[in-house]
């Protein structure tokens, strides 16, 4: 049983730590980031990580970045404006500041993201009100998270810890216990714990680089998922690219996009996925926890839908847009995997999509496919990439779940057993 928060080895404020949470400032920098000398880093993150973000940009100047500007949120200031804003102003976003962001990004700026927002904090507001809101937000941020999506500068996200989100996540712990047990699993779920973690990194990475080679020979034609309540083809996009771990994004820059990361993945064929699935873990989308989803797809698209919790949530994302109702990425993660071993559902996404393989309704990674040069949006469709103002990851995979890769003869290999590997690390 947890002790007084004072007691606790990553109560904030202790030794310990303040070391740790260096750690994961350098780490995010050097691993995540790998800044370039010269480089500007824009920063976004709630205010509650003022500590992270002043780590971050210590280690970031000493990096050789030209400069660190971080762009902070603040949640009382977001519930604000549900409760009191005149109704027909939902559908505004500051598209000056989208602008702003990429141009940044443009010119060659690498993209800091720190997460930790209460996943709740929107829970009770007027649904509608959020629906409007999200989708004048993807429309004006869509250019810079082309840019993104594209991989064409180096980029990051880790966590910071924070009393909502750790009250969430630990209800029964008084707030200051559950912040420190909190900061213990994003440490440890973040590889910060050994001796070298940028070592232990490169270790990790070149597993993940390994898996994706390994399926980058074989060049399935699709993955066939098997369990309870699944049984489902994914098509796989022409010309797919498997990755994982750290790579070069488009500017040369070698960086690890998510702290953590347990992953492989690729582009799905938009028009190429049959069968049902069952999520496996909820889902937690803007304030619901969406749970014990169920579809069916036919020719890429969910022409059926279930939830048993917040089913309405999900069909006003299925509603997004024609794109939002087919897949943009597969992803598949070992059962055994240090954050679905930890037990703990974070409610985020960067977290709990690292427990379990999953899927992405909405935009692809087109960085996941070969020989893009030149291609515009038709084109890459054609191949199969999905076109969407949104990505949202969910999670299908667990101790239940095979995994067959499928030649384009339709003949048949094991890749997963009981949510594990069988193939070679």
């Amino acid at each position: 049983m947890t002790g007084p928060a004072h007691e606790h080895p990553y109560a904030p404020g202790s030794a310990q730590f303040e070391a740790m949470l260096d750690r994961l400032g350098e780490v995010a920098v050097r691993t995540g980031l790998n800044v370039a000398p010269g480089q500007q880093v824009i920063v976004t993150a709630p205010l509650e990580a003022v500590p992270l973000v002043r780590r971050v940009t210590e280690h970031a100047y000493k990096a050789g970045a030209s400069l660190v500007t971080t762009f902070y949120s603040d949640e009382e200031s977001t519930l604000a404006r549900y409760r009191f804003a005149q109704d027909d102003t939902f559908d505004t976003a500051a598209e000056w500041l989208a602008k702003g962001m990429t141009e940044g990004f443009r010119s060659g700026a690498a993209r800091m993201a720190i997460t930790g927002s209460n996943p709740a904090l929107l829970a009770g507001q007027d649904a509608s009100r959020i629906s409007r809101a999200s989708r004048a937000a993807s429309r004006v941020n869509r250019p810079a998270m082309e840019i993104i999506t594209n991989f064409d500068v180096n980029w990051n996200i880790v966590a910071t810890a924070t009393p909502a989100w750790a009250k969430l996540v630990f209800p029964d712990l008084p707030e200051q216990d559950a912040v420190a047990r909190l900061w213990q699993a994003i440490f440890e779920a973040s590889r910060l714990t050994g001796k070298d973690p940028v070592a232990d990194w490169a270790e990790h990475n070149a597993t993940l680089h390994k898996r994706a080679a390994f399926l980058n020979d074989v060049r399935y034609s699709a993955l066939h998922f098997t369990g309870p309540g699944t049984d489902l083809t994914v098509g796989l996009a022409d010309g797919h690219e498997w990755a994982g771990g750290s790579e070069a994004a488009g500017n040369g820059v070698v960086c690890n996009p998510n702290i953590p990361t347990e992953e492989v993945f690729t582009t799905p064929h938009r028009l190429k996925v049959d069968g049902y699935v069952a999520s496996t873990k909820p889902l937690s989308h803007q304030g619901t926890l969406i749970d014990d989803i169920r579809v069916r797809f036919e020719g890429g698209k969910i022409v059926k839908m279930h939830a048993s919790k917040g089913e309405d949530v999900f069909a006003r994302v299925l509603d997004t847009d024609e794109g939002a109702r087919r897949l943009g990425e597969v992803a598949l993660v070992p059962h055994s995997s240090p954050i679905s071993s930890s037990g703990i559902l974070f409610q985020n996404t960067l977290f709990d999509e690292n427990a379990a393989s999953h899927l992405a309704i909405g935009q692809a990674y087109t960085k996941c496919m070969r020989d893009t040069a030149g291609q515009d949006e038709a084109a890459l469709a054609a191949r199969g990439a999905n076109n969407s103002m949104i990505h949202i990851d969910w999670m299908i995979g667990s101790a239940e779940i095979d995994v067959d890769g499928v030649a384009a003869d339709g003949s048949r290999a094991p890749l997963m057993r009981k949510g594990e590997w069988v193939i070679a690390a």
